[in-house]
């Protein structure tokens, strides 16, 4: 009993003591954590510089584009074929993929040799080879009568420009076929099974098997944007955002990046924490100077290392009493699979046998060890593979921060693919880059997922992928095209804007027009020599102004204007005309009070914005009220009599009401008095409007022909007699169907503000409902009418917003698990929608500016439009759609565009000041 105490503690005692002679003799090789953390930071400074397109040539680390812009997401199904070529074998297989609720691959796969003078004979013997295996493996299966999808896992280093095309830069394991390096590898295949002709398939996808173990492992998990490979050589890849890919054109998405890290360090970044072992290992190596970080981490190169350590302690005679073997001395005879097994003693047993493993692998060299050379060699390889694993965990590390980065996301939750012998078989590798990655990235939630052939089932993957979003892309675009209007269609919709227009203006067929082209009896634009004090009022909502705005003419031309908002109760909204009228006269007398003018007699302009029939300036009849008004006895009367009566009955001030009228009109005359062409007004907001100066032998509702007035076209109600049913689809149907007022205003509800959004939630419960957006879950807000606004249209389509603010919005509306491929989308459909707006609009002002130049008769015409509303100001591309359109559909008008600063309020006082101008000059 005794003995057998003493013995262990004589073997606690020895392991204490040769771990501390061999850690203090690789000093170097031992990292912490500070050191660990310094290369994250360098590698990710390395990523920058390769993902730059003025430094990736002189990056190490190259950050390949791999031109795989989507991870699977269980939805793919189908048969494909897949080959695999980087080494002495070559494999051919078929993966059958079905997503019938449950997902499930199927492989059958056949590997063939490549006869030694085929790999170094030319190019098109080893494509033919290829192609004759290939055609074996559908043979035998009976499949050479389909043409099925092909993936093509081709691992040696290549430069992509798409998804299928590769040019091989260089050979590398062995082969050397001639006229292969700088061309096409998919063209050298597809040439070859033409040559054959018993068979066709369709190549899709060229990939390396770094990225086939992230496509495999994320068909198993969806989180999966990564891909590590540590066996023979190490490798990474990643879902990077486009934005940040300079070397590829579009900055939308993602697309996986093939790191090449194995480089890290070629341009001498890691020279500090190289060894000189790691320097003889280089030096020894077939390609000196390169792939040094791989060095000192792969499979390759680990057994290796350990020998070279061996090797220089025996002859310093720290092992082996001094004794070297030839065995030991021969490079490569090291394995680093004898370095797993080292490793799998359990040292916490401190019996002999313990170290068993250690004393084969020294006897199988030609060594006779004591236990004291066992434990120093167990150490030895213990540090080899822990700086192998903490070297890869700081790296991944760098590439973890990049992506949560670019998701701004405080907390990242991820998977990462993995494949590799070393990674698989080496008993404490994994487990050790896991605790280090989570030391070094406290915010990482990291799950690492082994991968099941990635190089076969990836390239399978990779295809099944790019084939879905080729079929749900043609889906989505066969949708999205009932939504896009021709040159000919939108001048088809003119033709019939100008049609209605001229019906509208008619007196035997106004009545039968949906334009009714209202007489507004302002006769005139202002013309610079309006000059004196007028009053505003802007009713239109639950808020009401009154303004004062001070017109100077002459030099000093100038328009200065003081405003007050007051509310309107809702019991005054719905209780008598005669309260709704006092309360606007209560607020006017507080305004001049507020002034400092409490009695003073000044013209006025009401900006009345309820549909309205006029048949002076002076007066208007409500034909009904909207917008939450319900006040009684006021419809069927002038509400310019109305404000007369209770102005009245203050007795307290007189007014001279000059003018009504809608904000439309006041936004043609306040553009009109900074630019005298301007002869249109446009609103484009929540509804949409337009008016423009008529010639007025064409108004025949009013009696003269002499010059002209303004029209209020009230265009919206276009289409209220069916003339837009052929350009209508179905979400507008939809949309028509669910609003306030169905069949009524049906061109507005195409293009304003009121509706846009209305109309994407359509297209996106459509797409959902086929599985084409948010991998087919519907959440309950997106099914909530008016939850999508049209400002987030506006805001979705900002280029200044990248994809992970559209994101943002989308969780917003309850989609929670949206994928950047799904912003990607809704941003599409966004754009649809309001480009679709824009050039319908652009359609109606064609109509209109040429119906000008006709009545002109004029070759060109030169004109300027006014316009207000809040999807004209705010939206990003709605102006400038529309004013191409414009330009497209009617070429001989210039038509210039000016925003209007305040149409309802200055609007109304400039329509006062030009009457009273027009009044004084009959008057002299």
């Amino acid at each position: 009993m005794i003995a057998s105490h003493l013995l262990a503690y004589y073997f606690t005692e020895l392991h204490h003591d040769q771990v501390q002679k061999v850690d203090k003799y690789l000093y170097h090789l031992r990292l912490s954590d500070e050191n660990l953390m310094d290369v994250s930071v360098r590698f990710r400074r390395e990523m920058d510089k390769g993902l730059g397109r003025d430094t990736n040539s002189t990056a190490a680390v190259k950050m390949l584009p791999t031109y795989v812009c989507s991870t699977p997401d269980g939805t793919e199904k189908g048969d494909f074929l897949a080959l695999d070529l980087g080494g002495t074998n070559f494999r051919v297989l078929l993966v059958k993929v079905s997503a019938n609720g449950k997902q499930k691959v199927e492989m059958e796969n056949q590997i063939y040799a490549i006869p030694e003078h085929i790999k170094r004979g030319s190019g098109s013997e080893l494509f033919d080879h290829i192609a004759e295996c290939l055609a074996s493996f559908m043979d035998k299966l009976g499949i050479k009568d389909k043409k099925l999808p092909l993936g093509f896992t081709f691992s040696f280093p290549c430069q992509q420009t798409k998804l299928d095309e590769s040019i091989l830069v260089s050979w590398t394991k062995g082969f050397r076929s001639s006229g292969v390096e700088g061309k096409d590898v998919v063209s050298l295949l597809r040439t070859a099974i033409k040559k054959r002709g018993d068979f066709d398939i369709d190549i899709v996808a060229v990939i390396n098997d770094t990225v086939g173990t992230m496509m495999t492992c994320g068909y198993d998990d969806h989180n999966c944007e990564l891909g590590l490979i540590v066996g023979t050589g190490t490798n990474a890849c990643y879902m990077e955002e486009m934005r940040n890919l300079e070397l590829v054109e579009g900055d939308e998405g993602r697309m996986c990046v093939n790191l090449e890290w194995g480089a890290f360090g070629d341009d001498g970044v890691l020279e500090d924490l190289r060894t000189d072992f790691d320097r003889e290992i280089d030096a020894g190596s077939l390609n000196p100077g390169q792939q040094l970080f791989e060095k000192m981490i792969s499979g390759m190169y680990m057994g290796e290392l350990v020998r070279l350590i061996l090797v220089k302690m025996a002859k310093e005679q720290l092992l082996f009493q001094g004794q070297t073997t030839p065995s030991l001395l021969t490079t490569g005879n090291f394995l680093t699979s004898y370095v797993s097994t080292i490793e799998n003693d359990k040292l916490v047993c401190v019996d002999k046998e313990g170290l068993i493993n250690a004393e084969n692998v020294l006897r199988s060299l030609g060594l006779d060890p004591s236990a004291e050379d066992c434990i120093a060699t167990h150490r030895v390889s213990q540090i080899v593979s822990t700086r192998a694993a903490h070297l890869c965990a700081a790296t991944l590390v760098a590439v973890l921060r990049q992506i949560r980065d670019n998701k701004a996301a405080e907390r990242l939750r991820t998977t990462i693919g993995v494949d590799g012998s070393v990674y698989k078989n080496h008993p404490q590798f994994a487990r050790r880059v896991h605790k280090m990655v989570r030391r070094l990235a406290p915010d990482c939630d990291v799950r690492f997922l082994k991968s099941e052939d990635g190089s076969g089932k990836g390239a399978a993957m990779v295809t099944a992928v790019a084939y879905r979003l080729a079929a749900q892309h043609a889906q989505r675009q066969r949708i999205l095209d009932t939504l896009r209007l021709t040159h000919e269609q939108l001048m088809e919709v003119k033709k019939r804007m100008g049609e209605e227009m001229v019906r509208g203006l008619s007196k035997q067929n106004y009545e039968q027009a949906s334009v009714k082209m209202l007489p507004t009896y302002v006769r005139s634009t202002p013309d610079g020599t309006e000059h004196g004090d007028f009053l505003a009022l802007d009713l239109g909502g639950t808020n009401f102004r009154v303004l004062l705005v001070r017109v100077r003419s002459g030099k000093r031309r100038s328009v200065e204007m003081h405003n007050k908002i007051y509310a309107i109760p809702q019991s005054t909204m719905q209780g008598t005309g005669e309260e709704l009228f006092d309360h606007i006269v209560q607020c006017i007398a507080d305004f001049l009070e507020y002034m400092g003018m409490k009695g003073a007699s000044l013209p006025l302009g009401f900006t009345f914005s309820f549909p309205c029939h006029q048949s002076k300036l002076d007066q208007g009849i409500l034909l009904r009220w909207t917008k939450g008004f319900k006040a009684s006895d006021c419809v069927g009367e002038d509400v310019v009599m109305l404000l007369k009566d209770a102005i009245h009955r203050r007795e307290e001030f007189d007014l001279d009401v000059v003018a009504l009228v809608n904000d439309t009109v006041g936004t043609m005359m306040t553009c009109g008095y900074e630019d005298p062409r301007c002869e249109v007004g446009l609103i484009v907001g929540t509804g949409t409007n337009a008016c423009y100066m008529e010639e007025m032998e064409n108004v025949e509702l009013v009696e003269g022909n002499e010059g002209s007035m303004c029209v209020n076209m009230e265009w919206g109600a276009f289409g209220d007699h069916g003339e837009l049913d052929d350009f209508s689809t179905e979400f507008d149907r939809t949309v028509d169907d669910q609003s306030t007022n169905p069949g009524k205003q049906r061109y507005e509800k195409m293009i304003s503000g009121m509706y846009l959004g209305e109309i994407v939630r359509n297209v996106l419960l459509e797409f959902t409902a086929k599985g084409l957006l948010f991998r087919g879950k519907l959440s309950e807000r997106l099914k909530t009418r008016g939850i999508f606004e049209t400002k987030f249209l506006s805001q979705i389509e900002s280029d200044r917003l990248a994809l992970r603010q559209v994101r943002t919005i989308l969780q917003h509306l309850g989609l929670t698990s949206s994928t950047c491929e799904d912003s990607i989308l809704v941003k599409e459909v966004c754009s649809v929608v309001a480009c679709r707006a824009a050039q319908l609009c652009g359609a109606g002002l064609a109509a209109m500016v040429d119906k000008i130049r006709r009545n002109r008769k004029l070759e060109r015409l030169c004109i300027t439009v006014g316009v207000d509303g809040t999807l004209y100001k705010l939206h990003p591309h709605f102006s400038s759609i529309l004013q191409k359109t414009v330009q497209d559909l009617a070429p001989l008008c210039d038509v210039s565009f000016l925003q209007s600063e305040d149409g309802s309020g200055k609007g109304a006082a400039l329509i006062t000041a030009v009457a009273c101008r027009i009044r004084e000059s009959g008057r002299h």
